[in-house]
């Protein structure tokens, strides 16, 4: 060893060493991580295609969620062999229930593919003329109601189906139009969250189902976090979950979940027979993935996992403090995890936030956040270990560099 070195390591405790140690080898983590990420991944390799540093959740319209190795193993394995689809379906679902504590439930294509099916067995029970004449029912029970502020553009799932979705602005109105033509009453999950007393529950859907003897099917597809929910809403008739998003399973897979003789009625809709499901397969690696996923999903650590999003939260307000003319401030948003909230001074920093939120997304390396016209909102829980630095470094550069335009 150089002599310059023995000196200078020989002025080093053993803390100080470790930790410069431990310094060197994140810096190198992180320069690998960028150029996996940002230089060198299969996207970029193989079709030209710039991946995306997100601080955002899980959101299909960029990839979804990341799946952990148990389950792209499971896949992996399940990719060797053959076997009966039907067999499969039924073996998944027989799984998800007991997890999800349900009578019944299967695998999807995606949660709108779940809302599409569950719908069509409301629709044509196992009744086998009606199924093959779906999207174009004949018999007047196609009517699925729906509150005013319980829409999404995703409810197109149930006209897809061949249901007529009607509209109603109170609970009132709703209930009044209960009747004969009634198949299903849809219900939005995340209504939940409404301030409004005007807003119809979950609970006020199901109660009502009840009442008048027509099932109701509950979109949760984005509900998890918190892990509760998986079985909050066991009482409908139906629930739709992503089998992406918060589960981390394949983004192309759903659950369906809820009574036998309904999840009944939608595996017949669906593939691998030729009806209106046909086209929403789901292949048998992606079923073993989704089980494994919610298995995982089941048994994790959700109060240590959420830590650590709100840590890595909290990094990145503290490395966006002293930018002039910038705001960052933790905080814990409705779903109890934390999450930064940004806004600047426009004198100071001449952008809206969706200026500077297209103009992140334009540089290097990409990268995207929920933007609004005052600032924007970060989250942590779709990153990895690392990210969190990555981005701090990326947003502190990018809002100085901004200022000093001004």
């Amino acid at each position: 060893m150089r002599s310059w070195m023995k000196s200078a390591l020989g002025k080093l405790t053993r803390r100080q060493l470790f930790q410069a140690g431990a310094a060197a080898g994140m810096a190198s983590q992180l320069q690998a991580r960028q150029r996996t990420l940002y230089e060198d991944s299969i996207y970029q390799r193989l079709l030209g295609v710039k991946p995306i540093l997100t601080c955002r959740g899980h959101t299909t319209a960029f990839g979804g969620s990341l799946m952990p190795e148990p389950v792209l193993r499971a896949m992996q394995e399940a990719n060797d062999v053959f076997v009966d689809m039907q067999e499969l379906q039924a073996a998944c679902g027989k799984r998800i229930a007991a997890i999800m504590k349900t009578e019944s439930a299967m695998v999807s294509a995606g949660s709108f593919s779940a809302m599409l099916l569950g719908c069509a067995a409301c629709l044509t029970g196992k009744d086998g003329a009606r199924i093959v004449a779906l999207p174009h029912p004949t018999w007047p029970k196609r009517e699925v109601l729906i509150q005013k502020a319980h829409r999404i553009l995703y409810d197109r799932a149930y006209r897809a189906a061949g249901a007529t979705v009607r509209e109603f602005e109170t609970k009132a109105q709703l209930e009044r139009a209960i009747g004969e033509n009634t198949a299903m009453l849809a219900a939005l999950a995340s209504t939940e969250q409404s301030p409004n007393p005007a807003v119809m529950t979950v609970q006020d859907y199901i109660d009502l189902g009840k009442k008048h003897n027509v099932p109701v099917l509950v979109d949760a597809a984005s509900e998890l976090p918190p892990a509760s929910n998986l079985n909050r809403w066991t009482g409908a008739d139906l629930v739709v979950f992503s089998g992406g998003k918060g589960i981390l399973g394949p983004q192309s897979s759903g659950i369906l979940a809820g009574r036998k003789d309904l999840i009944d009625a939608a595996v017949l809709n669906g593939s691998p027979n030729a009806n209106i499901g046909r086209g929403m397969k789901v292949g048998k690696e992606e079923m073993v993935g989704l089980v494994v996923a919610l298995e995982l999903y089941a048994a994790r650590d959700h109060v240590t996992i959420q830590e650590s999003w709100n840590k890595k939260a909290q990094y990145m307000a503290a490395q966006l403090q002293g930018i002039r003319g910038f705001k960052a401030a933790y905080r814990l948003n409705k779903q109890d995890f934390g999450e930064v909230r940004i806004d600047w001074d426009r004198a100071v920093i001449p952008l809206t936030g969706k200026e500077a939120a297209r103009k992140l997304f334009q540089g290097e390396p990409r990268m995207m956040y929920y933007d609004d016209d005052e600032g924007g909102i970060l989250q942590t829980r779709s990153m990895k270990d690392g990210d969190e630095i990555l981005a701090a470094r990326r947003l502190r550069e990018f809002f100085t560099t901004e200022g000093r335009k001004a």
